[in-house]
């Protein structure tokens, strides 16, 4: 049975920072994602990585801010998140699928990923 299972999220100050983490069970990810969802907002894709050479992709918005990373002996893969802003207040869910690549805008798309976690809430006040 496929798992996913995030935790890290909690509430900060704007310029704070908070580390999310993922762990999957029941199977090896070629690909891991992060999304973030606000109320009344799409859901937008934050992060990605492949697992077969560790390459990254990111979406504008948080770029030079957030980190992805995996470990895959863990099967975890973590979202450092730095300099929050108040925009960055949203679910966060971890997701995981079969794409090994090569395309990088693939790891923003939800339709890459075949398993989702259950979200972790990140609030940033002012």
């Amino acid at each position: 049975q496929v798992q996913l299972v995030e935790s890290g999220g909690d509430s900060v100050q704007a310029g704070g920072s908070l580390r999310l983490s993922c762990t999957a069970s029941g199977f090896r990810p070629a690909s891991m994602g992060w999304f973030r969802q606000a109320p009344g907002k799409e859901r937008e894709g934050v992060a990605g990585i492949y697992s077969s050479n560790s390459t990254t992709y990111y979406a504008d918005s948080v770029k030079g801010r957030f980190t992805i990373s995996r470990d895959n002996a863990k099967n975890t893969v973590y979202l450092q998140m730095n300099s929050l802003k108040p925009e960055d207040t949203a679910m966060y869910y971890c997701a995981a699928g079969n794409v090994a690549g090569p395309f990088l805008y693939k790891l923003l798309l939800s339709t890459t990923y075949s398993y989702w976690g259950q979200g972790t809430q990140v609030t940033v006040s002012s």
